[in-house]
């Protein structure tokens, strides 16, 4: 089986793709992590690191080629990214919706930094990757109509948020093991 969570940052995707993976013991590939450790490998930080990105589409490329390679091998992957919808051929794709203000606080609070530094930041970087999706694969990453599901993760609580979405993958398993 292979699952695809998307969203924009302080969505809830990382939290949500942990709880899907252990509880249907799913490998989890994270685009976000490897984004994360390659702007400390040069030493800069995410909003500087979206600028060199932009400059030079071999960063986004070998993240989203990795992925696209992992998940033509035999195995159970839930793969976590903003373009994991896009480019993975997956048995259910899930994009998490939450409102900027919301993903603001989640990311103040998780960074450590107040929440106008935060959501300038959130604003900036999604600016810069919406800008590089567009360029490098012609994607626009506002458009969802690639998902099968489709949830708006500030109106519940991690928890419930990872019910709604256990709950339908477990009813696709159902229904692939009846059809």
């Amino acid at each position: 089986m292979i699952i695809t969570v998307s969203g924009p940052p302080g969505s809830g995707k990382s939290t949500l793709s942990m709880k899907i993976a252990e509880h249907f013991n799913l490998e989890l590939v994270s685009s976000g992590d490897v984004f994360r450790a390659m702007a400390k490998e040069k030493g800069v930080g995410l909003e500087e690191f979206g600028h060199i990105a932009e400059a030079d589409p071999a960063i986004d490329k070998e993240i989203d080629r990795r992925q696209v390679e992992l998940s033509k091998t035999k195995g159970d992957f839930l793969f976590e990214g903003r373009l994991s919808g896009w480019l993975i051929d997956a048995d259910l794709k899930i994009m998490l919706k939450t409102d900027v203000g919301v993903r603001a606080r989640r990311i103040a609070g998780r960074e450590n930094i107040s929440i106008q530094q935060a959501m300038h930041e959130t604003m900036a970087r999604q600016k810069s990757e919406a800008k590089r999706y567009m360029k490098y694969y012609d994607i626009d990453i506002s458009d969802l109509t690639l998902y099968d599901l489709v949830i708006e993760s500030s109106v519940w609580g991690p928890d419930a948020t990872a019910n709604v979405a256990i709950t339908a993958i477990g009813s696709m398993k159902e229904k692939g093991r009846r059809g």
